[in-house]
């Protein structure tokens, strides 16, 4: 994210000498991307980036993913994950269950009532959507503070850790990317400033204002990394906490951003899901459909066409209000629908014709669009409808 933020206490000039008050070195690390050639900042510690003490195997979550075959749309019905008082004891992120996941991303839920440990994804940059509820982040950065409808964007190895606030647990929908997050290209200039065009703008990110400090002594830390094998984890022991940064500046930091400040695209005629596209990923991109005014040529419909996903499986998550093209397939609050690539999808029957003369759609979701085939994660298969592939036909397997 090229856009200049500073925090704290640095110096004039980088790479320089930056004293203690009691005339000492602070360490300065550079946290950047694509080696030293990409975006980055420069943070400065009080204690020793590097140190370790410990270390020790982290057993992570549920990581297997099965293969969607027989080939098939699903509906996964998420809310029903985590029933009863189950979620008041868990956190965001030991508490995550994998839905669905490629080479390229993994798609989580979960809900949380309790602080997580201290956590450090570094296989790629996560984007968490908050569906209900509200969290503190604290980050090495600083704090965010996150309300339903915020996307939460960290950079691959920010050491942060989530803190529900309020009386309902956390519901959060976690996007973990094997690759950077970022806007997309098309709505960056060349120097990476938001374009007029572009749906958001700078000021509706919101990075951490100051830094925040915390002392500590032989600090754990949950690092989530890759093996040989896919993705593995390993508990880390530090001397310092690692929230002790004076200062930093730079273009790579979290950020959240909140999905009532899209501003949609909308046209005459339907138009097609990349006008809703707010982040894209390594093989992947996200979008979100808004509240909006829909198609106003005479003879509209404003419901999607039907279409084939020839190069991708596109995932839609239901977040809020009523989704037009779904009505009468079971999918509500909480729902995922799965539309692989090789099978044609649309409408629910009888929707293209409801939705003739419509003015507005009332209706919130996240779509996650892969370039390689998803798998079902065990959380996946914990909560689906086995009778949703059958709605538009009426009919079940012969």
């Amino acid at each position: 994210m090229a856009y200049y933020r500073r925090a704290g206490d640095v110096p004039p000039k980088r790479h320089t000498q930056h004293r203690t008050p009691e005339g000492g070195l602070y360490r300065e690390e550079l946290m950047g991307e694509e080696g030293f050639s990409a975006d980055s900042s420069l943070l400065y510690h009080r204690g020793v980036p590097s140190a370790l003490v410990d270390a020790s195997p982290w057993e992570l979550p549920d990581q297997t993913l099965t293969e969607n075959r027989p080939l098939l749309p699903r509906h996964l019905k998420l809310h029903e994950l985590f029933p009863g008082e189950e979620p008041k004891a868990l956190d965001v992120v030991t508490g995550r269950r994998l839905v669905l996941g490629n080479a390229d991303v993994r798609i989580s839920y979960v809900v949380a009532g309790e602080a997580s440990p201290l956590y450090r994804n570094a296989i790629g940059d996560e984007c968490v959507y908050v569906e209900s509820g509200a969290a503190t982040v604290e980050t090495v950065f600083g704090v965010l503070q996150a309300r339903q409808g915020d996307y939460v964007l960290l950079p691959r190895a920010t050491t942060h850790r989530w803190v529900p606030q309020g009386p309902e647990p956390l519901r959060a929908y976690v996007i973990e990317a094997n690759s950077h997050i970022a806007p997309p290209k098309r709505y960056l200039s060349r120097f990476g400033q938001l374009l007029e065009h572009a749906p958001y703008c700078e000021r509706d990110l919101h990075g951490p204002a100051e830094p925040l400090l915390v002392e500590g002594t032989d600090v754990e830390v949950l690092v989530k990394h890759r093996g040989s094998r896919g993705v593995v984890g390993t508990r880390h022991v530090v001397p310092t906490h690692p929230f002790d940064v004076v200062g930093w500046d730079g273009c790579l930091y979290p950020y959240t951003f909140n999905v009532s400040d899209f501003e949609p695209i909308t046209g005459r005629v339907h138009q097609p899901p990349p006008a809703h596209q707010v982040f894209e990923g390594g093989n992947f991109v996200i979008c979100n459909f808004v509240p909006r005014k829909v198609d106003y040529h005479p003879l509209a419909i404003p419901v999607p066409y039907y279409h084939s996903n020839v190069d991708s499986d596109e995932v839609m998550f239901y977040c809020g209000g009523d989704y037009e093209a779904r009505k009468g397939s079971g999918i509500g609050q909480g729902s995922i629908s799965l539309h692989p690539g090789g099978h044609s999808h649309g409408p629910q029957p009888g929707a293209a014709e409801r939705s003739i003369g419509a003015e507005y759609f009332d209706e919130l979701a996240v779509m996650v669009d892969t370039f390689r085939p998803l798998e079902l994660g065990e959380g996946g298969l914990a909560s689906e409808d086995p009778g949703y592939a059958w709605t538009w036909s009426g009919r079940g397997p012969a």
